[in-house]
């Protein structure tokens, strides 16, 4: 397996085009490898550094392992895939289950943190959080709290990871 580095400026339209069916937020606290599917993110610029911010629910168990190693690497279809693969870790929890070994991901060593890569979701971000940023759920408009704050549990933790490498596994 190789690795092409890649122009974040070239691919933000398809990593942000991808958020759509889903992209992978994938973290590790020690053996423990899991990963989450997540349709929202954002990628930019701040304090100087190539960002990727991923927002995650408080209840989460992918906010556990955050904030016990927080590293973590984004991983983006890029072509065909199974789609499976983001129904799996977008329904059930890695406390209950090896969701990499259920949805049959080949876990890809990393480049610069100790969080690996995905090779069937190949484009690949690895991420070091620089910042943590629990959301003020009372800041929130009245017709978001409706929408997305009636039925889940907890409010959502930002992560601003600076990305430290990028490519596509190939």
């Amino acid at each position: 397996m190789t690795k092409r580095k890649i122009d974040l400026s070239e691919c933000a339209g398809a990593i942000v085009k991808a958020f759509k069916p889903g992209i992978l937020i994938t973290t590790r606290n020690g053996d423990k490898v899991n990963s989450m599917t997540i349709g929202w993110g954002t990628l930019g610029v701040i304090w100087e550094k190539q960002v990727f911010v991923a927002y995650v629910r408080d209840s989460r168990y992918t906010r556990h392992m955050l904030d016990s190693n927080p590293e973590f690497t984004i991983n983006v279809p890029v072509g065909d895939y199974n789609k499976r693969i983001l129904g799996i870790c977008g329904s059930k929890s890695g406390r209950d289950m090896d969701k990499i070994e259920v949805a049959g991901l080949t876990l890809v060593d990393p480049e610069v943190i100790g969080v690996p890569g995905i090779k069937e979701l190949p484009l690949t971000l690895e991420c070091r959080v620089l910042y943590r940023q629990q959301q003020a759920h009372g800041q929130l408009s009245e017709e978001l709290r409706k929408h997305f704050y009636t039925i889940e549990k907890g409010d959502h933790i930002a992560y601003y990871g600076e990305i430290l490498a990028a490519y596509i596994i190939e």
